[in-house]
């Protein structure tokens, strides 16, 4: 029995929320965003809040189930605050920064790199050295902020390279004489 999935999601003041079929919309004050609810679970508009519910005792309606109200708790929040990642730079002469539409990127390669910035996301580097990726899609948030990080994750060694900020990097030992 999926302990979150009995929950209903609230829709706060501000966002509104309509529910067709299997799919629902939600608009607020940073944008639209829909989510089409798997044909396993039903989703219903109640009292200002949406209620989802298994359409019967399957492994994978259970399943799909706390995911569906999850993903409709992150719409929400998406279209009312937003979502935001930070990420961090550390070695000598890695930086960041934003030029138009693209974020460039010296990472001690040869070349700098130049990431284009999809539609959606805004990326802000309030320092050289830090980069705040912010949308209202939570999944496409993360899915940028990795992608950034990939592109020079962070060694064990020094700690060089692009991470987290609320991330732990193990730090090894080097080379003894």
């Amino acid at each position: 029995m999926s302990r979150i999935g009995k929950k209903p999601v609230a829709v706060p003041s501000g966002v509104t929320a309509s529910v067709d079929g299997q799919t629902v919309k939600v608009k607020g004050a940073k944008g639209e965003l829909f989510f089409i609810v798997p044909d396993d679970v039903i989703v219903v508009l109640e009292n200002g809040a949406i209620k989802v519910d298994p359409r019967d005792d399957s492994k994978r309606a259970r399943a799909l189930w706390g995911m569906s109200r999850s993903q409709l708790s992150n719409i929400i929040e998406g279209v009312s605050k937003g979502f935001e990642k930070k990420l961090e730079i550390n070695g000598v002469g890695y930086k960041a920064a934003v030029a138009g539409k693209v974020l460039k990127l010296s990472l001690g390669y040869s070349h700098d790199i130049d990431f284009e910035i999809p539609q959606g996301i805004t990326i802000a580097t309030p320092k050289p050295t830090e980069i705040v990726v912010g949308g209202i899609d939570k999944q496409q948030v993360g899915q940028i902020a990795s992608e950034i990080r990939r592109f020079r994750g962070p060694e064990p060694y020094k700690g060089k390279g692009v991470k987290y900020a609320d991330e732990f990097i193990f730090r090894k030992e080097g080379k003894k004489k």
